[in-house]
């Protein structure tokens, strides 16, 4: 599935290395078959801002500008140092550092919130996503952190119309997988980011591949609409001692569940007690609701999402989820993930953002 989703919706861009013979003898194949539309090569401009970031005081005066520049070539000429990046859905071209230089440089900005040791530890790690509406947020917010050296994201929908109120993206994207416009956008910022995409969504199938039950996941964020792979997902973290997080976006509400610290916790916080998933299949559709309400904790839900409730499948298609709520939720998922990635004492528990009751507007 993954081959034919390829075929039809690429999403890994091509690495070239011209001083590699049989790589560059490929990129002049493309050049040739007429795949390359638009190039982009701003090497040099790459190469003096790594100059900058090794030596931010600015040059020694007794040393040659140039000298700086020929000890990172190395011998190369400009067109031979780096790799060329090709995105087959752009049909573009773009040169840029090789990975450790280009990472070097594109996490110097992090530098202290983030020290260079926690990032070499962030590298290390491994995160799953489950749910890319919401967790398109969080993705992105990761990658342009490098919370983390692997992401792994499950979602089995397409784009419609009416996810673009809070999905980033553009109507060129209409019916494309939404893992496949994540993993495009990821590639576009790092291309050196490694992406595993599960279009088929998280399902008992493929709970093992997603899981890496060899080299389990660090974390698994979950924020998918199925109540059945709720549920057994964290069944699955809590086997494999994973923590779970969870961004509601509505009163910016982030629900950590810390397994690997407890794995004897129950799911959801008991507040799922009792619940199973043969339990959950045998149960009518007003039972479900007041099992998801009461997981959600539905007393301490906003004033509007409490009135948008009784009306999804009447006047509401689905509840509501606005940007701003989906993107803080992305900013929050990322801190706490970070802050567990790295051995932080983040406690299991729910915790609040609240922007109603911050700036004293608590009808909203």
């Amino acid at each position: 599935m993954i081959d034919d989703l390829e075929y039809k919706f690429p999403y890994k861009p091509l690495y070239f290395r011209i001083k590699n013979a049989n790589e560059k003898a490929q990129l002049e194949s493309l050049r040739e078959k007429e795949q390359i539309v638009f190039v982009y090569d701003e090497i040099e401009r790459q190469v003096l801002e790594l100059i900058r970031c090794r030596y931010p005081g600015g040059h020694d005066s007794s040393t040659n500008p140039e000298d700086y520049i020929d000890n990172v070539l190395e011998g190369k000429t400009f067109d031979e140092y780096g790799v060329w990046i090709y995105y087959p859905w752009r049909k573009t071209l773009v040169h840029i550092l090789d990975e450790m230089e280009f990472v070097e440089v594109r996490t110097n900005r992090n530098q202290f919130k983030i020290t260079k040791e926690e990032q070499n530890l962030l590298l290390k790690k491994k995160v799953g996503i489950v749910g890319l509406s919401v967790g398109q947020s969080v993705a992105l917010t990761m990658a342009m952190e490098r919370t983390c050296g692997v992401l792994k994201l499950a979602d089995f929908d397409e784009l419609d119309l009416s996810n673009l109120n809070r999905l980033r993206t553009g109507i060129f994207n209409l019916s494309v997988p939404k893992v496949v416009i994540a993993a495009r956008e990821i590639a576009e910022i790092d291309p050196y980011l490694k992406i595993e995409i599960f279009p088929e969504g998280l399902k008992p199938e493929n709970y093992d591949a997603f899981f890496d039950v060899n080299e389990p996941l660090d974390l698994l964020v979950e924020v998918c609409d199925s109540f059945e792979v709720k549920l057994e997902s964290r069944f699955k973290a809590k086997e494999l001692k994973i923590p779970v997080l969870m961004d509601t976006n509505d009163r910016g509400m982030i629900d950590v569940e810390r397994f690997d610290l407890n794995p004897d916790r129950p799911v959801f916080h008991g507040l799922a007690e009792g619940l199973t998933l043969e339990r959950l299949r045998t149960l009518s559709a007003g039972d479900r609701a007041t099992a998801l309400m009461k997981i959600v904790e539905v007393d301490k839900l906003s004033a509007r999402m409490k009135s948008s409730i009784p009306e999804i499948k009447r006047s509401l298609l689905s509840w509501p989820q606005l940007a701003s709520e989906v993107v803080l939720g992305g900013a929050m998922t990322t801190d706490v993930c970070r802050r567990i990635l790295l051995g932080y004492p983040i406690a299991s528990g729910r915790y609040y953002v609240d922007m109603s009751e911050l700036i004293g507007n608590k009808n909203k």
